[in-house]
This record gives C-alpha cells, sequence and structure tokens, in this order.
C-alpha cells in the first residue's frame, strides 16, 4: 500500500511545472544563495584598485531584512515588494561593469525572494502546490566555469520527502545577461526517481553582486534575491 501511495504521489507531482526554468518550446523565461564587503572592492580587483563603499552593504542588510522569513516572498504585500524592488534599484548602481565576469556569482545560493512567487518552482509553488508541496530548500549552485545545479527539496502531504534537481550549462549572453539551458528535470519522492519533461532554459540579468547577495531580474522583468549560504573565506 505504501508504494502504491508513494507511486500516485510521483505521479501527481510530474503534473507540475519546472523548477526555475521554462520548457524550451514554450519560452516563458524565469530566473532561475561573510563578511560584508562591497562588491566593488572585491570584483575591481580584476582590473584596477576601488575604495570599499559601505553603503551597497547597508542597503544590502535592508534588502535580507526585507525579504528573509517571507515564503520566498509569498507573505509580502504588494507594498511591500514595491520596498524591495525600490532597494533593489539602488542596489543596481553599485554593480560591477560586467557582472557576468565577476568570480562571485559562483558559489551556493539560496533562493530567498523572488516578486513573483510562483517563478522559482512553477507549480510547485503556486496556491495549490503550495498546500501539497511544503517547500524545505530552494537553491541554486553555480560552479566555473559554466555548471548550474538547481534544487527545490519539499515535503509532499507533510510526510513524504522529495526534491527536484536540474543540471544545466550557463552562457554569457553580454555583460549582464546569462542564459541556462537544462537537462530534464530529475524527481526523487519517497524510494522513486526518475526523470520527466525535456530540456529547458532560463534568461536572467544580474543586477548585483557581491559576497552576501546576487540580485536578477529575469526577462519577463520578476526579481529575484539569493543569499550565499556559505561565507567566503
Amino acid at each position: 500500500m505504501a508504494a502504491i501511495a508513494t507511486s500516485s504521489a510521483a505521479n501527481a507531482v510530474a503534473k507540475f511545472s519546472l523548477p526555475f526554468s521554462s520548457p524550451r518550446n514554450s519560452p516563458q523565461f524565469l530566473s532561475v544563495p561573510r563578511r560584508a564587503r562591497s562588491s566593488a572592492g572585491v570584483c575591481a580587483s580584476l582590473s584596477s584598485a576601488a575604495p570599499v563603499l559601505s553603503k551597497p552593504d547597508d542597503l544590502v542588510e535592508t534588502i535580507l531584512s526585507k525579504v528573509v522569513q517571507t515564503d520566498r516572498g509569498v507573505l509580502l504585500a504588494g507594498s511591500e515588494h514595491q520596498k524591495v524592488a525600490e532597494v533593489a534599484n539602488e542596489l543596481q548602481k553599485f554593480c560591477v561593469s560586467e557582472p557576468v565576469k565577476c568570480p562571485l556569482i559562483f558559489g551556493e545560493w539560496d533562493v530567498v525572494y523572488c516578486s513573483n512567487p510562483t517563478s522559482p518552482g512553477g507549480g510547485y509553488r503556486s496556491a495549490v502546490g503550495r498546500l501539497v508541496f511544503k517547500t524545505k530548500e530552494m537553491v541554486q549552485v553555480v560552479e566555473a566555469p559554466d555548471v548550474v545545479r538547481n534544487q527545490v527539496s519539499f515535503s509532499l502531504f507533510g510526510f513524504i520527502d522529495g526534491e527536484v534537481s536540474l543540471n544545466g550549462k550557463l552562457r554569457a549572453l553580454d555583460e549582464k545577461w546569462i542564459q541556462v539551458v537544462f537537462e530534464a528535470p530529475e524527481l526523487k519522492v519517497g524510494g522513486l526517481e526518475f526523470r520527466y519533461g525535456g530540456e529547458s532554459e532560463v534568461k536572467l540579468q544580474i543586477t548585483y553582486v557581491d559576497e552576501k547577495i546576487r540580485l536578477g531580474v529575469g526577462s519577463r522583468g520578476s526579481l529575484f534575491v539569493f543569499q550565499r549560504c556559505t561565507p567566503i573565506s
């Protein structure tokens, strides 16, 4: 009986959209996180020395205080989303000129906010999906030179653990925009493990990055806040 219940649950999961991605044949691109130092001071070492700025650090702390413990933005009202956007716009002014070349984009990132809460996770994060799938973690790993791994772990019906993972290749489109092409997602529910769907892709503009956070805007305007999972030594 347990095997039948798990199999039925897995079939239900497979009906939901891919996390962090959009099918190639339906390109609704979504984006796919400690020491407090300015990204300008770190990344500018690639070209020339730059003074460490305090204002970006203050803005980083402000935006994190607005988005943490909000279920990745689900619990925020419209006016609160606007305040997050205002801080993000200010931080964008301090972004390095070519963020796709900044080594700080690499690392393990927690997805702590999206202005469109259903974007990172598709159906898993819809109003109905959140009733069935309780999100535990939503992580993106970016490894040099071009590897991206997305993972959403959840609890199905409150008692069956599961996760969806995607492996992809990153390509820089210009100095700020990246594209990631993902393989078919892998789904694990209980003791079952299988792949479903096909390739998918995302496009994302990196608008700010430092040792604590990374900001991105999807091609349809969704704002993402990624927080680094482990500090840089």
